[in-house]
């Protein structure tokens, strides 16, 4: 063996297509387009769906309900949540920032405080939204239920 007959292996060299060379390749003419039509042209791209002229599944599959497009959607944060932060970080002031910066919520959501668990300590709380049960125990210690 010598470098004369080096080889690659077989199978790891890919052989490509070399299309639009002349009648004599084989591939020359349409260039394996077929005739005519829009796939045949430049600069043709499918849109995502299509299914060759049949109607596309996303047209053939019935629909049903009603997607309110002007729904207003929250994160829910609960009370406990709010007290185990209190609790490990030592604060009296509660706000989206707060959230944001301990990941609870994300950049832009919509905060609305929940009335699961229980808050033993006095606290002030900015957020979007509050339910009835929340607001009471935030202010049955004392604190501040403030909405933005």
């Amino acid at each position: 063996m010598d470098l004369s007959n080096l080889k690659p292996a077989k199978g790891s060299v890919k052989e490509n297509k070399r299309i639009g060379r002349g009648a004599g390749s084989g591939r020359g003419g349409t260039s394996t387009r077929g005739h005519k039509g829009a796939q045949s042209r430049s600069g043709y791209s499918k849109k995502i769906g299509f299914e060759g002229g049949q109607m596309p599944l996303y047209r053939r599959v019935p629909k049903f309900g009603f997607k309110n497009h002007s729904r207003v959607e929250y994160t829910g944060i609960n009370l406990d949540v709010l007290q185990k932060l209190v609790d490990e970080t030592n604060v009296t002031a509660i706000d989206t920032q707060l959230l944001y910066s301990k990941g609870l919520i994300g950049k832009k959501d919509l905060v609305k405080i929940l009335g699961r668990g229980q808050l033993s300590t006095k606290i002030e709380v900015k957020a979007h939204a509050f339910t009835k049960t929340a607001q009471a125990a935030i202010e049955a210690n004392g604190g501040v239920a403030t909405k933005l």
